[in-house]
């Protein structure tokens, strides 16, 4: 849930501590810190810039009753980041990555990004399925974090040039996704994420990686699966074409 919200309601405390709930664009960092891209003029920045204090709903749309479907509610505190530095340089990339059409204003002096790392969540599944789970078993661990942020463009370069015909399996076969021009856009610990045009998917890995060896292990098995996979219904398809 937390890496799969590419919009989310976005709750700050104004002037007179009454809470105001905006809808804003989001993507995560390495570390699963939530990204905002949000301007100065916006009374949500404002806010934020007096009481750093938020909360973020991420709600996926589904059919039917939106109760019935799982949303992820975190609280923590938006932090500044400074686009001059390398933490600056990686925000960046991974928000215009999710959101490419912000490139457009990106760089406006009145717009900046800020990182909430989560001090809590509550997870509600569906009716009668809530949790609290602890940030610790959300997060990835920070030195695998680290390890991956400092790999990633390397292994998403090396993904969109060399395995284009892995990626695409990844977005269609696993993730069910409509056939497109496929390509990685983010790599973390726990998983890959792909865009066509405007969609979105993302691929969880089968546990969570730490180093580069673990890492392409990790996307080969995705590959061998989504081939097997791919091979079954294939085979289903030539059986029944036969009877």
């Amino acid at each position: 849930m937390l890496r799969i919200g590419r919009a989310a309601t976005l709750a700050t405390l104004d002037e007179t501590g009454a809470p105001l709930a905006t809808l804003v664009n989001v993507a995560t960092d390495m570390d699963g810190a939530l990204l905002l891209l949000i301007s100065k003029l916006a009374a949500h920045t404002r806010n934020i810039d007096r009481d750093g204090r938020v909360s973020v709903l991420i709600a996926p749309a589904g059919r039917g009753d939106a109760l019935a479907h799982p949303r992820l509610t975190l609280s923590g505190s938006a932090m500044p980041v400074d686009r001059a530095g390398d933490e600056g340089l990686r925000v960046r990339r991974r928000f215009l990555a999710r959101h490419p059409k912000s490139a457009l204003y990106a760089d406006f002096p009145d717009f900046s990004f800020r990182r909430i790392v989560p001090a809590a969540f509550h997870l509600n599944g569906g009716f009668a399925r809530a949790s609290d789970p602890a940030p610790g078993a959300v997060l990835p661990d920070p030195d695998a974090a680290a390890a991956i942020a400092a790999l990633e463009e390397d292994a998403l370069a090396h993904m969109n040039t060399d395995h284009r015909d892995a990626v695409a399996l990844y977005a269609v076969v696993i993730a069910g996704e409509r056939p497109g021009r496929w390509t990685a856009i983010g790599l973390d610990p726990h998983g890959i994420d792909l865009a066509a045009g405007s969609a979105f998917a993302r691929v969880a890995f089968d546990g969570p990686v730490a180093d580069a060896a673990a890492l392409r292990r990790a996307l080969a098995a995705l590959a061998a699966r989504a081939r097997a996979a791919q091979g079954d219904h294939s085979s289903g398809r030539g059986e029944r074409s036969r009877s």
